[in-house]
């Protein structure tokens, strides 16, 4: 069985609530998205990349205000308008059906004064949305933007994905991802991915010359 990963934070990392890793490219974020009452017209947009931690944010603030929490590609046209705090994830990928309901709960929402947060991976006047009145309404948001990693936050990210995986890399190992990953959350997650993959079915150890191999069979022109 393998060992579980001692949790060695870099010192630029802090943990938030519920083991949120806050840094410089998520603190603004962060500190919205704790702060609702500082929303103007009480709604707000968060923005970030895939895997940048938009999920986990959008569940402290749901468990923290009761808040009802929407796929938007599973939204139906004929749903009840909420009578709490509303998130929408995914925003960006809202299907035209979705729109008016969309509209009507902001509008709702706002005469009720129940707050409302989208979530997507740009910000809400990029989003493919064809109802005026909607693209107006959630361009006005307040924009909370989640940032690509800084190394602190890299390195914290990093680490989480391994112990997820029960995984234990060697230092060396580790140090030399910090330097030769893209900065993308979601190139962090496949890495991770393709490192347990590989280690699996060779029977490997996460040593630094082993992870350099599959990094160089990745991206052979990378390093």
């Amino acid at each position: 069985m393998a060992r579980q990963l001692a949790f060695d934070l870099p010192a630029d990392v802090r943990l938030g609530a519920d083991n949120f890793f806050v840094s410089e490219a998520n603190e603004q974020a962060f500190a919205l998205v704790q702060s609702p009452m500082a929303w103007p017209d009480g709604k707000l947009a968060l923005v970030g990349p895939a895997g940048s931690g938009k999920t986990h944010l959008v569940k402290l603030f749901a468990s923290q205000h009761n808040a009802t929490v929407l796929d938007a590609v599973a939204i139906e046209r004929d749903a009840p308008l909420p009578d709490c705090a509303l998130v929408i994830e995914d925003a960006h990928a809202m299907p035209q059906q979705a729109e008016e309901w969309v509209f009507h709960a902001h509008n709702h929402l706002r005469a009720t004064g129940q707050l409302f947060m989208v979530t997507g991976r740009s910000a809400p006047a990029r989003w493919p949305l064809t109802l005026p009145d909607l693209v107006s309404r959630l361009s006005a948001a307040t924009t909370a933007t989640i940032s690509n990693p800084d190394d602190p936050l890299l390195m914290a990210v990093l680490l989480k994905h391994f112990q997820d995986r029960q995984l234990v890399p060697h230092p060396e190992a580790l140090t030399f991802l910090q330097r030769h990953l893209p900065r993308t959350f979601d190139a962090i997650r496949q890495t991770v991915e393709t490192l347990d993959r590989e280690a699996l079915a060779r029977r490997k150890q996460l040593t630094r010359p082993f992870v350099r191999e599959v990094l160089d069979s990745l991206a052979p022109h990378a390093q």
